[in-house]
């Protein structure tokens, strides 16, 4: 799987050292839970059994964070009127 990676990397001109653990955490990060998919489901799909190796994997970026506020700040508003 490595090879495949790393050919394709070459291919698209890609730089960075392309393996199975930087796609699983790509994966994680960038596919899932950065478009709303829970931890929970991701921790499923990568086959852990702890939620605390899946936190290794997923790593919470700043955009997800702001998105999570802007979905919650109209829930906010509409409980305190």
């Amino acid at each position: 799987m490595n090879c495949y990676l790393k050919e394709l990397a070459d291919i698209c001109g890609i730089r960075k050292n392309l393996t199975m653990h930087v796609a699983r955490h790509t994966f994680a990060t960038s596919i899932t839970l950065s478009n709303g998919v829970s931890i929970e489901t991701v921790s499923k799909m990568l086959g852990h059994t702890s939620l605390k190796t899946t936190q290794i994997y997923a790593r919470i970026v700043d955009t997800k964070i702001s998105k999570d506020m802007e979905n919650l700040k109209p829930k906010l508003i509409e409980s305190a009127n």
